[in-house]
């Protein structure tokens, strides 16, 4: 069976996915063009690319109907309760950044956490004899954070539209929305409660837990995941190169112990040794190089860096496969 994996179909998601794939060397081509609903990835066969709504991606993917999708964190803790049963966030990707979060008036200046909520709830009830409502299109991820905050006289009513313009409208007094920056709700009057953030959202990489894995699908998706795992290595180390006068077990110790630094031998070069670095220590890296001999360092950024452990791979067998057999 062909590895489908679903990606969305528009917009700035669907750009930044493009993106992130290209980056580790897997070009998304989309058929005939724009209007068309499948694709492939250039030079790997055995994938077929579903181009769907980012809704769509998240219950395809909780029905196995495809393997792996690009994700928004919010939509899968909203739409699906057995999470855990249906699917594994495999990696964040960076992009699609948002949060969940609770917002009041800005005029309410005695309200400024969950508690006072409940307190404000309690007195719209005996002042109006109905219950505080609450707009929103994240009815159960409210329902829950609700609950575990012990605020429970109110009542939610499901926003179709713009969210942020309920309480100005009348229709509800508080809102459930996603924001980026906050700027839409402070044109609105509205302010974030101090502990209303439900969820810290953004894109990721999901695998079907319930999807048919066949040897076909599993190859294609460690190809994938190499490559994806390899283009992020990358992106998070630094290639560190110095001649040494000794090359000593000591040296790369220290190397290892303060800058989590690993060495290998360059070829060609006696005493040159390459050190694969995290980004931000390798500047300190370079100037420990320098004390202990070195007479000049070169870091440099990388496109991928294969290994034999992939961590990826790794979990989408240990959470995903093992299930399925």
């Amino acid at each position: 069976m062909t590895l489908i994996l679903a990606v969305p179909s528009k917009g700035r998601l669907q750009e930044n996915t493009y993106d992130y794939f290209a980056r580790a060397g897997l070009d998304i081509a989309q058929g005939r063009g724009a209007r068309d609903y499948r694709g492939a990835i250039a030079g790997l066969p055995g994938v077929e690319v579903a181009f769907l709504s980012t809704s769509e991606i998240v219950g395809q993917i909780a029905t196995g109907a495809v393997h792996l999708g690009v994700v928004g964190e919010d939509l899968v803790r909203e739409q699906i309760s057995d999470v855990d049963n249906r699917l594994v966030l495999l990696t964040p990707l960076g992009f699609g950044h948002a949060n969940v979060v609770v917002a009041a008036p800005q005029s309410w200046i005695d309200v400024r956490n969950m508690a006072d909520l409940e307190d404000v709830a309690a007195h719209y009830r005996a002042r109006r004899g109905e219950r505080m409502r609450v707009a929103t299109k994240y009815v159960n991820l409210t329902r829950r954070f609700f609950n575990e905050h012990g605020v429970g006289d109110y009542r939610i009513v499901e926003s179709l539209g713009a969210t942020e313009g309920a309480p100005a409208s009348g229709s509800a007094e508080l809102i459930v929305d996603i924001t980026t920056t906050g700027a839409t709700l402070t044109a609105n009057a509205l302010k974030t409660i101090e502990d209303g953030v439900i969820l810290r959202s953004e894109a990721n990489l999901a695998a079907s837990i319930k999807a048919d894995w066949t040897q076909e699908a599993r190859s294609a998706a460690r190809a994938i995941l190499s490559r994806l795992a390899a283009s992020e290595k990358a992106r998070r180390s630094r290639e560190v190169r110095a001649f040494l006068p000794e090359r000593g077990q000591a040296i790369l110790a220290e190397a290892a112990q303060k800058y989590a630094a690993t060495a290998e031998p360059a070829t060609g070069a006696g005493g040159e040794i390459a050190f694969l670095a995290p980004r931000e220590q390798a500047a300190e890296l370079a100037d420990f190089l320098l004390t202990r001999g070195a007479k000049r360092v070169c870091v440099r950024a990388l496109e991928q860096v294969f290994e034999t452990d992939n961590p990826l791979y790794n979990l989408l067998d240990a959470k995903v496969l093992s299930r399925a057999g």
